[in-house]
């Protein structure tokens, strides 16, 4: 792992990140396992704490074993704009701002990772976990953001997998309902995994639901069922993306057993709040994947420091 270099006064956010946490440093306990990268971006401080949604998780039935689930016939899922608008989201369509260029370069370092996993893991190379170390650092803010930049992408299709089996919101921060999801079709060998995937109204982006609650979720996450139906997720689209949103890796389990199963993992930093020591165990638990980067969310910006926005014409002319 190479050496951080001294900060040149007045660099990059980036650079600042980095000083601060000090992540070669702090990490070199984990040993070589891990890969750790420092993220490109900081997240802009008012986008981060989106209003609650109240949720209603209506009941699923158990499929019969015997009886396999046939695939969705509704049509694609419509996705409420206003409701992006409101939780500080990216809005498809919209003009390009802030939030949109600085998940650009985030979505940019994914993608080129991607490519170096793919020479040893393969498929897998097409797999993300979004995790952060405790509640409230802005994970399912991330997760969101990414697919939705992901999507605007010519060349791949996006799969959001709401997998905070504890505490899932994917849906209902869309304006959807909740259906049968990843936990049921892990339970139940008869359910199609395809069957559960929501197609939206927004080109190349689709999502798979948590699913109905279960007291063994990291236990069926730990079974060979896993690997088989992450793979049938793949396989069923070769553009695709599949990206998890897991619990924070500091509160539940399912944080660490997913790391195992994916290409990379992005770790969502909060600046004013996760802590080094926080930080440093959560990395350790997630060592099964060789890859995590840090994304350093909830930034301020000093006054006259770089910040996207001012080449679309969205800051006030000096």
């Amino acid at each position: 792992m190479s050496e951080m270099r001294p900060i040149r006064p007045g660099g990059s956010l980036l650079e600042r990140a980095a000083a601060v946490y000090d992540f070669q440093a702090e990490f070199r306990a984990v040993g070589p396992a891990a890969k750790i990268t420092p993220a490109p971006l900081p997240l802009p401080v008012a986008n981060t704490a989106p209003p609650p949604i109240a949720e209603t998780r209506p009941a699923v039935p158990a499929a019969s074993p015997e009886a396999p689930i046939a695939r969705r016939a509704t049509g694609p899922g419509v996705i409420d704009r206003n409701l992006l608008a409101v939780q500080g989201l990216l809005v498809p369509g919209a003009p390009v701002g802030v939030l949109a260029e600085e998940f650009r370069l985030v979505k940019r370092q994914l993608l080129l990772t991607a490519r170096t996993v793919k020479a040893t893991q393969g498929d897998r190379s097409r797999t993300v976990l979004v995790c952060s170390a405790n509640p409230n650092e802005g994970k399912t803010y991330c997760s969101l953001n990414l697919a939705l930049s992901l999507a605007a992408e010519r060349d791949t299709e996006v799969l959001l997998v709401d997998a905070d089996f504890a505490k899932p919101d994917v849906m209902a921060r869309l304006g959807l309902k909740e259906g049968q999801g990843l936990l049921d079709a892990l339970a139940n060998p008869a359910i199609d995994i395809e069957a559960c995937v929501v197609h939206t109204d927004i080109p190349q982006l689709s999502l798979l639901p948590a699913g109905t609650k279960s007291n063994q979720d990291t236990e069926l996450l730990a079974s060979a069922r896993t690997s088989v139906l992450i793979q049938q997720l793949l396989d069923a689209n070769p553009r695709r993306i599949v990206i998890f949103d897991s619990p924070p890796a500091l509160a539940a389990s399912p944080a660490a057993t997913l790391a195992q199963h994916v290409g990379q993992v992005m770790m969502v930093v909060r600046a004013d709040q996760t802590s080094e020591g926080d930080l440093r165990d959560a990395v350790g638990l997630l060592a099964g994947c060789t890859e995590i980067q840090l994304v350093l969310n909830a930034v301020s910006y000093a006054p006259g420091g770089r910040r996207f926005g001012s080449y679309y014409g969205l800051e006030e002319p000096k």
